[in-house]
């Protein structure tokens, strides 16, 4: 069942998804309706094609979802988006797309979600950083390459050889802080 742009934002009008479902299935339908590519998803195909990789509709399919979310989103989120614009990847298949993704550095799993976002940085050398805000759950991607060499200092300094970083920062974003000053003010 295939949901068009209109009966989306219907649905969203009457509150019958959460608002970010329906945006989500909006940009999908729009996505692979009108054929566009975005160009990390590019990217992404470019970098499977040359680590001779095919790129099959299984995994264009998943590049595409990652590309369209700011949030995190588990594989069965990714099945249940997929599902909602007519189409079906088992959950397995998305999870050895999202372990082949992750190892080629295309999409990074969030430690403190569990779910899964595309890689925004694209060759960016150093360690991938998070920083996710616990109220909307918007997430941005960084690199600090100073502060990846020094966590590397630090670990050497206990004896420990460090062969990969995982680091994020759990907060509130602009937007989320400006609202919960302004509701602490009035409240």
């Amino acid at each position: 069942m295939q949901l068009s742009t209109v009966a989306c934002r219907e649905k969203f009008r009457r509150n019958r998804w959460d608002r970010n479902q329906a945006l989500i299935a909006i940009l999908l339908h729009l996505v692979f309706a009108s054929g566009i590519i975005s160009v990390v998803v590019q990217h992404s195909i470019q970098i499977l094609q040359a680590r001779g990789y095919k790129v099959t509709r299984a995994r264009r399919r998943v590049l595409e979802v990652l590309a369209s979310t700011q949030k995190s989103v588990s594989p069965y989120d990714i099945q249940r988006l997929l599902v909602e614009q007519g189409e079906y990847l088992n959950h397995v298949t998305i999870y050895r797309v999202l372990d082949l993704l992750c190892g080629l550095n295309l999409a990074h799993r969030v430690p403190s979600t569990g779910g899964f976002v595309g890689c925004s940085l694209g060759k960016t050398g150093g360690c991938h950083r998070f920083v996710v805000c616990r109220q909307c759950g918007a997430i941005e991607e960084f690199v600090d390459e100073e502060l990846c060499q020094e966590e590397g200092r630090f670990a050497e300094s206990l004896g420990f050889h460090t062969e990969f970083h995982l680091s994020e920062s759990c907060g509130l974003c602009s937007e989320c802080y400006r609202k919960q000053v302004k509701q602490n003010s009035t409240g």
